[in-house]
């Protein structure tokens, strides 16, 4: 039995009931037993940049072709999660996994202006979270699925594509899902 479902993808199936999480992906960052926290990783901003968000805090923007700014979640939308690879070394930083770590530390911005900062980056704002049993009482009723996670869905896969790739990574056809799995 998997006694956490850090580093672990939720993928919202089709019988989702709450239309906000309705065809997305979260990586669980962090499960234990008072909870669960993770980013949306296929939802991308359209009425804010990762640009804008270097202009509100007087940062230079960066050399670099920025990726997308992501809604990781209703909880504290206004603060800015990184979701990186390991290979950059952050000060202060939450290990997920040996080659994902996540911060909320802005030096990362400074960094990326710097025109260094991890090979692989995902910046949401926001995250999605759940009380003690509150996401083991959500897994009961059908509307999540839980797989291991793949950086590649992560920071490679575009994002249209993320839910349906997260799951077929798997051998499972996430569309048909609802149809093929029941309650007993």
């Amino acid at each position: 039995m998997i006694e956490t479902l850090q580093g672990y993808f939720l993928i919202a199936t089709p019988k989702m009931p709450d239309p906000r999480f309705a065809g997305k992906v979260i990586y669980l960052c962090a499960h234990n037993d008072e909870g669960a926290m993770g980013l949306v990783v296929n939802e991308p901003m359209t009425e804010i940049s990762l640009e804008d968000v270097f202009k509100s805090v007087k940062i230079p923007v960066p050399p670099r072709q920025l990726s997308p700014l992501y809604m990781g979640g209703p909880v504290e939308a206004a603060n800015a999660f990184f979701l990186y690879s390991s290979e950059y070394r952050a000060e202060n930083f939450f290990e997920v996994s040996k080659s994902v770590h996540l911060t909320s530390d802005p030096q990362l911005l400074y960094d990326l202006a710097a025109g260094h900062g991890p090979e692989n980056l995902l910046v949401a704002l926001g995250y999605s979270g759940w009380g003690a049993g509150q996401l083991e009482a959500e897994l009961t009723v059908d509307g999540w699925l839980t797989l291991p996670a793949d950086d590649e869905i992560i920071f490679h896969t575009p994002d249209r594509l993320k839910w349906q790739k997260a799951a077929q990574r798997h051998g499972i056809d996430i569309a048909l899902f609802g149809d093929v799995v029941g309650s007993a």
